[in-house]
């Protein structure tokens, strides 16, 4: 029996032709997997926002997990490339890759992830983490700056008519290229490292997965542990103000990192801004005015790049 493409993957169609011609592959592609790799699906398949991951087990018997990413993603292209190099180091083991048809398979992570971690703990696993990750580029990533060179182009031509502090967007344009000049040795960079990458392994150490692997600054990291989880930091439980609970976050990262704060600060800025100015672009692309969840994202992204500079 094939395995079932669950609903909320096959929602991606509406994105374009590219993402329909390769969910109407993934069945047939996830089913060739299965048998040329001797794989028994073990449970129902889960996903991601571009793959789809379906628990297995070997001919051994034994638990592991058959990832399939859409072929299109150009920031996972080299996910195995980078789980190959880390070799379990910090990060979920690669046992086999297919970068041709983009699947994996990997060790199974019997879990949790971070979600349910205090976040000051969180952060401190993950900053923890970044010193095992952070290793020499390999020649073959795309370096940070080349995308987000391209990034901050897009985002100037946007203009200044756009639902964002015109200071916070010039403020964005002017560090961006000084960050991209003086960032030094290339280190792998995860590129996506939050609360729900993360989980634990069957021994329990916390390990990182799903990577967009880019070589460059390590600053530019601690950005995602910011935008995830936000919620709380403004609900019932909540301690202190939503300021005050990023600020929180973003020093139990770059303390535990050993990272400049400076620097670290910086990165957050312009991630934030590109991310509200990717909003903008989408809804432009597609000729109408702002959603409201995008409107909520674009608010999400001011009171961060606000909250790490007051």
């Amino acid at each position: 029996m094939s395995v079932a493409i669950p609903p909320g993957l096959l929602a991606q169609r509406s994105l374009g032709e590219d993402w329909g011609r390769w969910l109407d592959r993934l069945p047939r592609l996830t089913d060739e997997l299965l048998g040329e790799w001797d794989l028994r699906a073990a449970d129902a398949a889960v996903h991601g926002y571009c793959s789809l991951v379906v628990p297995v087990t070997d001919a051994d018997g034994a638990p592991a997990a058959l990832k399939v990413s859409f072929d299109g993603d150009e920031e996972s292209r080299h996910e195995g490339l980078a789980l190959q190099h880390w070799a379990g180091r910090g990060a979920v083991r690669l046992r086999r890759a297919d970068p041709r048809r983009r699947a994996l398979l990997l060790d199974w992570l019997p879990g949790p992830d971070l979600g349910d971690a205090w976040d000051v703990e969180a952060c401190e696993v993950v900053g923890d983490l970044y010193a095992r990750l952070h290793i020499p580029a390999l020649p073959q990533l795309a370096n940070v700056a080349s995308y987000v060179e391209r990034w901050l182009y897009d985002l100037e031509e946007l203009g200044r008519d756009i639902p964002v502090p015109p200071r916070y967007v010039e403020q964005a344009l002017s560090l961006g290229p000084d960050l991209l000049v003086s960032e030094g040795e290339p280190v792998v960079v995860h590129g996506d490292l939050h609360y729900a990458n993360v989980m634990a392994d069957d021994a329990g150490e916390w390990v990182a997965i799903d990577p967009k692997p880019m070589a460059g600054d390590p600053h530019y990291e601690p950005a995602p542990l910011l935008w995830n989880r936000m919620d709380e930091l403004s609900g019932p439980g909540a301690v202190g103000s939503l300021r005050d609970g990023l600020r929180r976050r973003f020093h139990a990262v770059v303390d535990a990192a050993g990272l400049d704060e400076d620097r670290a600060r910086d990165w957050v800025v312009v991630r934030m801004v590109l991310n509200a100015g990717w909003a903008v672009q989408d809804a432009r692309r597609a000729g109408r005015g702002l959603r409201a969840d995008e409107q909520d994202w674009i608010t999400r992204c001011i009171a961060i790049t606000k909250a790490v500079q007051e």
